[in-house]
């Protein structure tokens, strides 16, 4: 696991963009996995801005989202699918047919899940997973006590998630009860898993997914057994790391191959 501290979101999301970019620019035709909420829409703006301003090429490249509400149809201005639409699908060249997000209308839910895993199969795997984490360590909609090999499937949300939620929505009672998510173990199958985490409230399931033990409470734990994983964490993210100084100092001191 790579730790990387930046003074803010801004220069956060700046280098987690430039990883993004690498990819794509090494492997035109790669498959990214994106995660929606507020977290990741400065990363996206810099994606849109290095399409605009130099070209960063997007015509060969497919997405997976990592999840979406279930009975929540594709045009309402809450779905994921409206929000990538609006945040980062409408501004580059990425051809509509090789987007794919989860199908919250489906009537066959389980049918629908295996679709997606064998699609994600059948691309040849995400090679960037974009995560946030939730302030009770979910990754994707992966709640506590997910399994920590499971894959794409129906998942109901937690009161904490939902509150989380309530303000896209106008309030919690509007809030769906089920997502469709990427599993854990479907997660752990990406190549590079990419994760950002701002703000003090972060704080504490950023230091027991990075240093905590690995268990199911914590699902973001997982990403400790990872190859490659990549937490981007703005200082009050990374505020109750108890080895924050020591990776401040990794990343200060590395070979320029090994930079960003």
């Amino acid at each position: 696991m790579e730790i990387i501290i930046q003074p803010n979101s801004q220069q956060a999301s700046e280098l987690a963009a430039r990883i993004v970019a690498r990819t794509v620019r090494e492997k035109p035709h790669a498959v990214l996995g994106l995660a929606t909420g507020n977290t990741p829409l400065q990363l996206y703006r810099n994606l849109v801005r290095m399409h605009r301003e130099s070209g960063l090429d997007f015509s060969g490249v497919t997405s997976f989202n990592l999840d979406e509400y279930v009975g929540i149809p594709p045009a309402h201005p809450s779905s994921f699918h409206s929000y990538m639409w609006a945040h980062l699908f409408s501004s580059i060249n990425m051809p509509r047919e090789r987007v794919n997000i989860p199908d919250g209308m489906t009537g066959d839910i389980p049918a629908a899940c295996r679709k997606y895993e064998q699609a994600i199969r059948s691309a040849g795997g995400v090679d960037i997973q974009i995560l946030g984490i939730g302030t009770n360590g979910h990754i994707g909609f992966n709640e506590p006590s997910s399994s920590l090999s499971s894959r794409t499937r129906i998942k109901t949300l937690t009161e904490e998630t939902r509150l989380d939620a309530a303000a896209a929505f106008g309030g919690e009672e509007a809030v769906p009860t089920h997502v469709i998510t990427m599993g854990l173990g479907t997660i752990l199958d990406s190549k590079m898993c990419l994760l950002l985490a701002f703000g003090k409230k972060k704080a504490k399931a950023i230091s027991l997914a990075a240093e905590g033990p690995v268990t199911a409470m914590v699902p973001g734990s997982i990403l400790q057994m990872h190859p490659r994983a990549i937490f981007v964490l703005d200082k009050d993210a990374a505020s109750d790391l108890k080895m924050a100084d020591y990776y401040v100092w990794i990343n200060e001191h590395k070979p320029d191959w090994q930079k960003y």
